[in-house]
């Protein structure tokens, strides 16, 4: 389980623990791999952002989306107030897909998918439209 954990695993490492290693990311995944996710939102003039559990493969920031959570960004928004909105649902969402986890509902096929209750996860994997 990674959080805020800013260095590249190692290739070999990653092949070895496939499917059993997440990482948390604070954007809404594919957008935003990497780093300064809020402030990159803030310039682009996002009206929503939000944070992202998946599993960890050899790309950075690139392995089957679990679950995301949105926020939204409004106008006179600092990276701060994007942050702290951000890490509210990050702390709401981690803990559930570990959950999921550990009781043996979530995993990740050897197509590279992720999987809860055996069935395939939307790609956006967005825990509410509203």
């Amino acid at each position: 389980v990674l959080a805020g954990f800013m260095r590249i695993l190692d290739s070999a490492f990653v092949h070895h623990y496939q499917g059993r290693i997440f990482n948390i990311h604070p954007s809404l995944l594919p957008k935003y791999p990497g780093l300064n996710t809020h402030q990159r939102a803030l310039e682009a003039g996002d009206s929503e952002h939000g944070t992202t559990v998946h599993f960890v493969t050899p790309e950075l920031d690139g392995g089957p989306v679990v679950l995301q959570a949105k926020v939204p960004i409004f106008p006179q928004d600092s990276i701060a107030e994007i942050e702290q909105r951000v890490q509210q649902q990050e702390y709401a969402i981690y803990p559930l897909v570990i959950n999921w986890f550990l009781s043996q509902r979530l995993v990740m096929d050897e197509a590279g998918k992720a999987l809860l209750d055996g069935h395939s996860l939307p790609l956006n994997g967005y825990a509410s439209d509203d």
